[in-house]
C-alpha cells in the first residue's frame, strides 16, 4: 500500500494518532494533527515558504544536506493539495492518457542507485548515467532485443515510495531466456496495470522533467495508488530527434 502524507507538510501518515480531525473529531486522512484539527488548519495563515522553514531542518536532523532539503520541499510542497488549492491548480489537468496492463519484462543495461533528493539538488547520477549510455554505445550491448529500436529507463526497487532511495536503469528490453553480457545489469519488471502518460513534444530533458513533476502532483491527488513496483519511461522512434522528443512515461498502479 502507498504511503499516506499530510497534504499541507508532507509528513508520512503511519499511524491513525498522526491524522487531522474534522469539525465531528473524526479522523481524516488527507492531512496530520499537526497541520489540521477540528476541522481547520492550526495556522491558517501561513505561507508554503514558511511552511519549507519549517520543513527543512527536520530534514537536515535526518542527514540531508540543507539545500538539497529545501531544493526538495520546493519542488515537493506546490503539488500537496493544500498548496495546489491555494494556487487554483487542483491538479486535474495532468491526466493519463490510457490505463494498460502489461507482462513482466526483463531489462538489460546500466544502473545506479539515486534519490530525487539527490537529482534535484545537482549531484545526481541520472545525467551522468545518460551520457555514460550514449558515450559506451550501451544499446550496441544489449543482445536479443524484443522491442528493436526502443529504449526504456526504468525505475525500480523503490525504498520509501517517491522519498527514498530507487534504481534506475538505463537499457533494452529483452527476451526472459536471454544471457546478458558481463558489465550489464539486469532488473525483472513484474505484470502490472499502468498508468501511461505522454509527454509534451520538445527537447527530451525538459519534457520528460516537467511530465514526471505534473505525475507527482497527479499522484498525491488521484484515487489510483502508485504501487512503486516498476515505472519507466519509453523512447521509441519519437525520440530519434533528441529536441523535439516525445516520450511515454509508464506509472505502476494498483
Amino acid at each position: 500500500m502507498s504511503q499516506l502524507i499530510c497534504q499541507s507538510c508532507g509528513m508520512p501518515l503511519a499511524q491513525e494518532n498522526q491524522f487531522g480531525t474534522d469539525k465531528d473529531n473524526k479522523l481524516v486522512q488527507e492531512y496530520c494533527i499537526h497541520c489540521y484539527k477540528d476541522g481547520a488548519f492550526t495556522n491558517p495563515d501561513l505561507t508554503l515558504e514558511e511552511m519549507i522553514d519549517i520543513c527543512v531542518p527536520f530534514m537536515v536532523q535526518d542527514g540531508m544536506e540543507e539545500a538539497a532539503a529545501r531544493n526538495m520541499m520546493q519542488q515537493f510542497l506546490p503539488n500537496l493539495k493544500r498548496w495546489s488549492i491555494a494556487n487554483g491548480d487542483e491538479a486535474a489537468s495532468y491526466q493519463p492518457t490510457r490505463i494498460v496492463e502489461l507482462d513482466a519484462m526483463k531489462l538489460a543495461g546500466i544502473a545506479a542507485r539515486t534519490t530525487n533528493a539527490n537529482e534535484m539538488s545537482g549531484n545526481g547520477k541520472l545525467g551522468p548515467l545518460w551520457g555514460r549510455f550514449w558515450s559506451e554505445q550501451i544499446a550496441a550491448q544489449i543482445p536479443n532485443s524484443t522491442d528493436p529500436g526502443t529504449i526504456y529507463g526504468c525505475y525500480s526497487d523503490y525504498e520509501n515510495g517517491a522519498m527514498g532511495e530507487y534504481t534506475t536503469l538505463i537499457g533494452a528490453a529483452i527476451d526472459r531466456d536471454a544471457e546478458v553480457p558481463s558489465g550489464l545489469e539486469v532488473v525483472e519488471v513484474p505484470a502490472a496495470k499502468y498508468a501511461v502518460f505522454t509527454t509534451e513534444r520538445g527537447p527530451v530533458t525538459e519534457v520528460v522533467a516537467r511530465a514526471w513533476q505534473s505525475i507527482w502532483k497527479w499522484s498525491l491527488t488521484s484515487d489510483e495508488e502508485r504501487t512503486f513496483t516498476g515505472d519507466f519511461e519509453r523512447y521509441d522512434e519519437r525520440s530519434a530527434n533528441p529536441e523535439d522528443a516525445q516520450v511515454d512515461i509508464y506509472i505502476a498502479i494498483r
